[in-house]
């Protein structure tokens, strides 16, 4: 059952500077990722580039109109994207992100999956 108002992309406690945290859970809306949007914008007018650690519960999926607003606010930052860690337990996004790597690296973006119980590796790792 999904709760009505409940926010599924959180923005975590442990975020601060140039490091924004999230955790996503359940389906994204365009309103949600225009709402990621603005915030991961405003980290980067404030320190020019930005490492984001996405936690992602079992639950989630896009919209195909939010993934495409979510890749096409990335091509648009790509020079703005230091590191992505990838919190899952999800096959999916482990391939996912191995699949992605080499070309997060030709631009300059490191990118590493973690699983949930790996958490705290995967804020260790973002804020290096």
């Amino acid at each position: 059952k999904r709760e009505r108002g409940k926010k599924m992309i959180t923005k975590l406690p442990e975020s601060q500077g140039s490091v924004l945290g999230v955790k996503i859970s359940g389906k994204v809306t365009t309103e949600m990722e225009d709402d990621l949007i603005k915030t991961c914008d405003k980290v980067i007018q404030a320190h020019g580039k930005i490492d984001v650690l996405v936690f992602l519960d079992e639950h989630v999926r896009w919209g195909l109109k939010a993934g495409i607003e979510d890749l096409k606010w990335a091509m648009k930052h790509i020079k703005d994207i230091k590191k992505v860690a990838v919190v899952a337990d999800s096959p999916f996004y482990k391939w996912y992100v191995a699949l992605d790597k080499p070309f997060g690296k030709m631009v300059g973006i490191e990118e590493k999956y973690f699983k949930p119980q790996d958490l705290a590796d995967a804020w260790s790792w973002i804020k290096e």
